[in-house]
């Protein structure tokens, strides 16, 4: 595909002009948008941990919630960072190890979150005697805003693109984040991740983005994708689960609507996988779609994991049924 020829047209969505950046604190500490939509994202779940708690559903007092996100918080941090630097980039950290503490610059991955949830949850279990099947589905109840939260932040960074295609696609983007895009801006040239941005708002500002628009490809919006379908239809799908049952006087079995997230994210991960950009350090000449077992891509691989592990905990909660809901005065006041 020629790029240079490439016009702009209507048949896009012109990337919003938002400042990584959402405002500084006073001495100049950035706050970034990538940051507040964590705080978005474990706020939202706080709430809805203490809604499920007051209905009786997670057997835990209401005030023992802030105790367990704050497990949570601990559990996806680590838990996403040493994912990150283990699946995606180890030789780029290895070689500069001081990078690992700038979580502020992104470099979070979802499977290994996931994974330090269900450990810092699985701890919060047992240390206050709460059934770590039932936590895990109060948990993933509550996850899916956050996830739309934190793509929403993926996408304002620009970071996390789709793979390029063509104009027949209404809603494609341009990224000034884009390795052409920022070849011919000169943002490349920045030595942080600041400077490159900074370097981006000057083109846009001298009108030298405008120039070289129609040389960059457009690409497949994948942060947007991931936002809709792993976090507002998966949340429909759980919420509407949850409240299909609670209506009809009962719960499923511990561990089922755990289940069912995991599978669905699992098989909603992998689909978007094929419009997602594969990461760089995966591809190579004679694999330009980045592939790392057989036809997989790493987000797809990881995936396979949790999709057989969702299948396992549905299976199980069919064999054992549902029971009667929890009332409220059934939660313990310790």
């Amino acid at each position: 595909m020629d790029f240079n020829a490439a016009p702009l047209g209507l048949m896009e969505i012109p990337f919003p002009r938002i400042d990584p950046v959402a405002l500084h604190l006073p001495g100049g500490f950035p706050v970034r948008w990538y940051g507040i939509m964590f705080m978005v994202a474990f706020a939202s779940g706080y709430f809805i941990l203490r809604r499920l708690a007051r209905r009786g559903f997670l057997p835990l007092s209401p005030d023992k919630v802030g105790d367990l996100v704050f497990a949570l918080v601990v559990g996806v941090i680590l838990g996403g960072r040493l994912g990150y630097i283990l699946f995606y980039d180890f030789a780029s950290f290895a070689a500069n190890p001081a990078r690992i503490i700038r979580i502020w610059e992104g470099g979070l991955a979802f499977h290994g979150g996931f994974a330090g949830a269900i450990a810092g949850g699985w701890w919060f279990a047992r240390q206050h005697g709460v059934p770590f099947l039932r936590l895990g589905d109060c948990i993933t109840l509550g996850v899916t805003p956050g996830i739309f939260a934190v793509r929403m932040a993926n996408f304002i960074n620009g970071e996390l693109y789709g793979r390029v295609t063509t104009d027949a696609v209404p809603w494609a983007v341009r990224f000034p984040t884009d390795p052409i895009a920022m070849r011919l801006t000169g943002a490349a040239a920045g030595r942080t991740m600041r400077e490159r941005e900074l370097l981006l708002e000057r083109a846009y500002q001298t009108g030298l983005w405008d120039q070289v628009a129609p040389m960059v490809p457009l690409r497949h919006p994948s942060q947007l994708y991931e936002a809709l379908a792993e976090g507002l239809l998966l949340g429909l799908v759980m919420w509407g689960l949850y409240t299909w049952n609670r209506r009809r006087g009962r719960d499923l079995a511990p561990g089922t609507y755990g289940g069912v997230f995991v599978l669905g994210y699992g098989l909603l991960r992998s689909l978007v996988e094929l419009f997602r950009q594969p990461d760089a350090q995966f591809t190579d000449a004679g694999d330009p779609v980045g592939t790392v077992l057989g036809p997989l891509t790493m987000g797809q691989t990881l995936s396979l994991a949790m999709i057989v592990l969702g299948i396992f905990l549905i299976v199980r909660g069919v064999r054992i049924g549902a029971g009667p809901a929890a009332e409220p005065e059934e939660v313990p006041s310790t």
